[in-house]
């Protein structure tokens, strides 16, 4: 291992423990943060590609053909690295701009309001977009064909996903919800 792999592990554990901080603090204040699965299994399907990634990274067995190098170049390693550390403090700001609002999941029974502002005010949904930046670097940092594979199927997952929260949106929050979509995009 390079060190550039292991500043892609490193990463990724910073990633989860901001969400586990996150929901900590928020379970102190009386909010259940961790809903994933809740409303519907299918939510799990997010978990085939982060367990794939996991197993990608952590270098264990893979056909040659997986482990082959679709990018030859170190430069993008360290552009990979450059995006994995933007997404992260990207990430970081949307977790503290959601306050109460966090969820990992679909919260049927939330109070809280719309949040329309800080990174919301230039994305519907910046912690997914934090995510697909954040899987691009990691995708530039191993270069592998296995990780373009992982890569390319979570953001179709994470696409998934983004629909049924924004039904549920719609749903939940109607007319505000309608004139925030008019007003910022799904993505960027």
């Amino acid at each position: 291992m390079n060190v550039l792999h292991y500043m892609a592990i490193a990463a990724f554990a910073l990633l989860i423990v901001l969400v586990l901080i996150r929901a900590a603090i928020l379970r102190r204040q009386g909010v259940k943060a961790i809903v994933f699965g809740e409303t519907d299994k299918s939510d799990f399907l997010l978990a085939i590609p982060i367990l794939l990634f996991v197993y990608t990274l952590a270098g264990l067995p893979l056909p040659d053909i997986l482990r082959h190098k679709v990018i030859g170049s170190d430069i993008l390693g360290w552009c990979g690295v450059a995006l994995c550390a933007a997404a992260i403090v990207w990430f970081a700001v949307t977790l503290q701009t959601f306050g109460r609002s966090f969820r990992v999941g679909i919260d049927e029974s939330t109070k809280e309001k719309l949040i329309t502002g800080g990174t919301f005010s230039l994305s519907r949904n910046p912690l997914y977009v934090g995510f697909d930046v954040f899987f691009i670097g990691q995708l530039l940092i191993a270069r592998s064909l296995a990780l373009l594979i992982v890569a390319v199927f979570f953001g179709a997952v994470i696409h998934r996903q983004i629909l049924r929260e924004e039904k549920f949106l719609q749903i939940h929050y109607g007319q505000d919800y309608a004139d925030y979509c008019e007003k910022v995009r799904r993505y960027l």
